[in-house]
């Protein structure tokens, strides 16, 4: 055997004391110096009254109630507008019914507490349409390549039931 591989199976089969012996440095004093690296490496990099990313990066998430979002999601089209009505007129207003479901549009990207309320009456989020959406019961398998407006017309529920 050689003495660099002696030296890695008293490392690897020895107690701690034996372990720092062989090195010549406490497992505690190598930590503290990998630390000391990687902490005069970054104030080195950044400015001193440079704002550090992970605390512009705080997400404050609104809790919902998820036994009450999954009842949400099964109503269907006339029990959801009625609930949209009673508890969130303004979501009533703003109430697209296409086909059976029940979509919901704004202009800009709205407040956590908003979207926090959406989830919490059943809506999820659709990127590509970019609105919110409701299925009303009726869950699909997957995306549709079509416009669901044109194949199945929509109406705003508001200018049919006024609140």
């Amino acid at each position: 055997m050689r003495a660099g591989n002696e030296t890695d199976l008293v490392q690897k089969t020895a107690p701690l004391e034996v372990k720092q012996a062989a090195n010549g440095e406490t497992r505690t004093a190598i930590i503290k110096k990998k630390l000391m690296k990687n902490k005069i490496s970054v104030e080195a990099a950044a400015p001193a009254n440079a704002v550090q990313p992970s605390s512009t990066h705080t997400r404050h998430l609104v809790k919902i109630n998820t036994a009450r979002r999954h009842a949400n999601r099964a109503l269907n089209t006339e029990n959801l507008l009625a609930l949209l009505r009673s508890e969130a007129p303004k979501f009533f207003a703003l109430a697209e019914v296409v086909g059976k479901w029940v979509w919901i549009q704004f202009d800009g990207k709205q407040p956590a507490t908003v979207t926090a309320v959406l989830s919490e009456l059943g809506f999820h989020w659709n990127k590509h349409r970019q609105s919110w959406q409701h299925p009303c019961g009726l869950f699909r398998d997957r995306a549709v390549s079509f416009d669901p407006r044109q194949k199945f017309g929509s109406y705003f529920a508001a200018d049919v039931l006024p609140a």
